[in-house]
């Protein structure tokens, strides 16, 4: 039985949590990176770009190891249950993002996609949202795999298990019928 997505609300605050626990590990980097941040948000796509190598994705991909780390040693001081809260919050938008529409532009397999996808997500709320808004606006074969189950390895690093999220759902490709229906 597939899960309605209504039926699926998140808590306010976990969300919330999520969002502002990015904000904070890309907060040190700096300037330069969160003007780049913005410009990817911002900019209006050109079929056919090409933004590998160049600013602003260049400066973002460039930062992406240090955000990772500083995400990090943000989440070695939660606890299972707040792992687990924010592993549910990224399985959550990353299903709600596994869309054919936003599948066109990011390009890449099943794997490539949810890559893809763990990108969106790591560049926090306004892009997430301007992406799941125009997704024209996503960058094609820019990944980020670690965002994708961020949080359940840290549980598992720290408790020995995947966190059960209980949302019945799946951040895997392909998996959101709402987002590949004709």
């Amino acid at each position: 039985m597939a899960t309605n997505v209504k039926d699926r609300q998140l808590p306010v605050g976990d969300e919330e949590r999520f969002w502002s626990l990015v904000e904070v590990a890309w907060a040190p980097l700096g300037v330069e990176v969160d003007q780049a941040r913005r410009a990817l948000t911002h900019r209006v796509p050109d079929p056919g770009e090409d933004l590998h190598g160049k600013p602003p994705l260049a400066v973002v991909e460039g930062a992406l190891r240090e955000f990772l780390s500083n995400l990090r040693s943000i989440g070695e001081g939660l606890s299972a249950g707040e792992l687990a809260d924010l592993d549910r919050v990224v399985e959550s938008k990353l299903y709600d993002i596994d869309r054919a529409d936003i599948q066109a532009v990011t390009d890449g397999s099943d794997d490539g996609f949810l890559y893809a996808r763990g990108f969106i997500v790591a560049l926090g709320r306004d892009f997430y949202a301007a992406v799941a808004e125009d997704p024209k606006k996503a960058v094609p074969d820019a990944e980020c795999e670690e965002m994708c189950y961020f949080f359940a390895h840290l549980h598992r690093e720290r408790h020995g298990a995947f966190p059960d999220t209980g949302s019945g759902i799946s951040r895997e490709s392909c998996s959101n019928p709402a987002g590949w229906s004709s």
